[in-house]
């Protein structure tokens, strides 16, 4: 075997899945990939597990531990409310795993290849590199080979990788590595001695090769990261270079080498706070003049500071003097019983939101809930529901003094979220097209969209509301922020868990659904590329093919108001402007729709779901997806398929929409993506986020 490729498994969940792939994807098939378990735990072991499941040249190791234990600052598991009044896990500092070091080492000593690579779970081997490398190792025979490898930002924008140490750009023979006892060191920089000793020995030896095709692409990630947090635990790096030196005698080559990365991490504002400089230059040793950073810093701060002042002076009058009023209102104490709701960008009491303000009435009723509602949509306010009206003085207000912060999207305006305040974000679905900073390979369907405000929003967050692991891991690197995650399952599903047989009879009769009727929901998505709702499916003629005994209710995307109409003897009914879409999945008997994300809420009531994709092609290739519907694999398909109107009419004519076939794909995907829709969803959010009890504070934000 040539290679093997450990890959320490360490707050990556949403990143770790395309690390992995760029490994089996490999053309090149010479090679194993060891994942190891650095804790804490979070969905990244699960996803680690799943490709060992499926490859056996897969392993995942838990080295010195327990790694099924829970983690204390982890949330319940979502099957059980949370006591009332459990604070946040605190933020703190992204701190690098005490256990980086050891879980490389123990990939290392259970490695079978001829030589090593070691990646972390944000890195890619990118295609064709280990074909390069094979060919490479073949001719020279190196005990060290250097690999071309650059580096991308969350922006997507690509750079050329830098000289520092990393073992992420090298691969080493793995009789050279056990020969000379190389191994990582504890705590950060955990590199730098193995990665110096081993281009020292190699290079004396002249064993010592380069291989400039770039193979490794590290992404950089916003946040929740060690190298991009600043801070004194930096400092280690001056203790890594100590010990190397003590190892190697004090060789020249080594005090140059730690001149220039020492230099490197003081000019990284990730690294190296503002305060901390003078004090790192010193621990340091440093030549040079610590001023002359100090000036190029505070060069770079007035630049920042004219730049935002040009922003400020190109605002409306009216938006000057409205926003000069918030501002007067932020000096206003924070109201520990105001809380405000948005759903759809204002669109209504609606989804997530709306499920979890009643629950909240309910458990927390000192709790004042007002929702942001736009002018365009008040019609759809319920009696008795206090509301705002968004950029109204009213509004800022609201938003400037309310403690809790609920929406499914996000508040109108560029509010400024204050300490004390807490946002969760529940989202709306499960995502199946690509989301946040997933969206930028496809910029022509994005619409202007600003990627900086897309990340500027996730920072106001300190509570992100998962539907099912896949959820936490697509937020994880969507969104890249600070904010905890909840997985605690979607409350506007908890309806369809609890529902009895009185309450959907009642909605089938609302809606002039008689007896013995079959319904079946028609719910396409938004297509960004094509403009308004043309559903590419004849729906009288399909509602007269099926007979009397069907219902047609044809529910178009939100974004298109009204669908195409009502027909065929009231056998085709718009639903579209119905205010609840879960009552439409109660009133059904199965749901037909494309790539809609409706299709993982409904999958809790274990209906069948008929996947109709005529454009499916060109769907993933304007929008791109996280799951292959079409693929008939378990959990990635929810039932029968079907691409043309003719095979939609024969699945429905023959029964095969109801099949055991289609039943068991069923199963597979209401397992991956309903795992916690158990009916009290809503409860644990309500419990979690809000002081449930007399005397209780507000929960700790992150």
């Amino acid at each position: 075997m040539l290679l093997s490729v450990v890959v320490p498994v360490h707050r990556v969940q949403g990143y770790l899945r395309a690390a992995l792939e760029s490994v089996t994807d490999q053309s090149s098939r010479d090679w194993e990939l060891i994942a190891v378990d650095a804790g804490p735990p979070d969905g990244g072991p699960d996803i680690a597990r799943e490709f060992a499941e499926r490859d056996p040249r897969v392993r995942v190791l838990h080295p010195g531990g327990s790694p099924g234990e829970p983690d204390p600052g982890a949330p319940a598991e979502p099957g059980s409310p949370l006591p009332s009044g459990t604070p946040a896990a605190p933020s703190g500092v992204p701190q690098p795993s005490p256990h980086l070091g050891a879980a490389r080492n123990a990939g290392a000593a259970e490695a079978r290849g001829a030589y090593l690579l070691f990646l972390d779970g944000d890195d890619l081997l990118l295609p064709g590199a280990l074909s390069e490398i094979a060919a490479r190792v073949a001719a020279d025979r190196p005990d060290v080979l250097r690999l071309g490898h650059d580096r991308v930002d969350w922006w997507g924008e690509t750079r050329p990788g830098d000289d520092l140490p990393a073992a992420r750009n090298q691969i080493f023979r793995r009789a050279f590595w056990t020969a000379h006892g190389l191994r990582f060191t504890d705590g950060p920089y955990d590199d730098v001695v193995p990665v110096h000793r081993a281009a020292l020995l190699s290079s004396d030896a002249g064993t010592l090769a380069v291989l400039d095709r770039v193979c490794v692409r590290h992404r950089l990630r916003r946040t929740g990261t060690f190298a991009t947090t600043p801070g004194r635990a930096h400092f280690a790096v001056i203790d890594a270079y100590a010990h190397l030196i003590a190892e190697t005698g004090g060789d020249p080559r080594v005090l140059t080498a730690r001149t220039a990365h020492l230099r490197a991490v003081l000019d990284d504002p990730g690294r190296i706070a503002p305060g901390d400089r003078a004090a790192f230059f010193r621990a340091a040793g440093l030549l040079g003049s610590h001023a002359a950073h100090r000036a190029r810093q505070a060069v770079r701060s007035l630049r920042t500071r004219a730049h935002s002042a040009l922003r400020a002076g190109k605002k409306s009058l009216r938006a000057r003097v409205m926003r000069a009023a918030y501002r007067a209102d932020l000096h206003r104490p924070l109201d520990p019983c105001l809380a405000v709701y948005g759903a759809y960008w204002n669109r209504g009491v609606a989804c997530n939101p709306a499920a979890v303000y009643a629950k909240a009435r309910e458990l927390v009723p000192h709790i004042r809930g007002v929702w942001v509602v736009s002018s365009r949509h008040l019609d759809r306010m319920p009696p008795g529901v206090p509301y705002v009206i968004e950029g109204s003085r009213a509004y800022w207000r609201t938003m400037a003094t309310a403690t809790y912060l609920v929406n499914n999207s996000s508040f109108p305006g560029g509010f400024t979220k204050r300490p004390g305040q807490i946002y969760l974000q529940t989202h709306h679905g499960t995502p199946l097209k690509t989301m946040g900073l997933d969206q930028r390979p496809y910029p022509a369907l994005t619409n202007g969209v600003s990627f900086e405000r897309v990340v500027a929003h996730a920072d106001q967050w300190d509570f992100s509301l998962s539907a099912n692991p896949h959820t936490t891991e697509v937020w994880d690197r969507a969104y890249p922020s600070a904010y905890e995650h909840l997985p605690l399952g979607y409350p506007r599903n908890d309806v369809l868990c609890t529902a009895t047989p009185e309450l959907t009879g009642k909605i089938r009769a609302d809606l002039g659904i008689g007896p013995g009727r079959t319904v079946l929901l028609y719910a396409p998505t938004h297509r960004d590329y094509r403009r308004g709702f043309l559903p590419r499916l004849d729906l009288e003629r399909l509602a007269r093919d099926l007979g009397e005994e069907y219902v047609l209710l044809v529910r178009a995307h939100y974004f298109y108001g009204r669908s195409a109409g009502e027909a065929a003897g009231g056998r085709v009914v718009d639903v579209t402007a119905h205010p609840r879409v879960e009552e439409l999945c109660l009133a059904s008997d199965a749901l037909i729709t494309d790539y809609s994300s409706l299709m993982f809420d409904y999958a809790c009531l274990d209906r069948p779901i008929v996947t109709y994709a005529p454009d499916w092609a060109a769907y993933r290739a304007a929008r791109g997806t996280y799951v292959d519907l079409l693929s008939g694999r378990p959990g990635d398909t929810p039932g029968a398929v079907a691409t043309t109107e003719d095979e939609l009419r024969e699945l429905l004519r023959t029964g095969a929409w109801r099949s055991s076939g289609a039943a068991a794909l069923r199963a597979a995907f209401r397992s991956r993506f309903c795992p916690y829709d158990d009916g009290h969803a809503a409860e644990r959010v309500v419990r979690r986020v809000f002081p449930v009890g007399p005397g209780r504070g507000p929960a700790s934000p992150v």
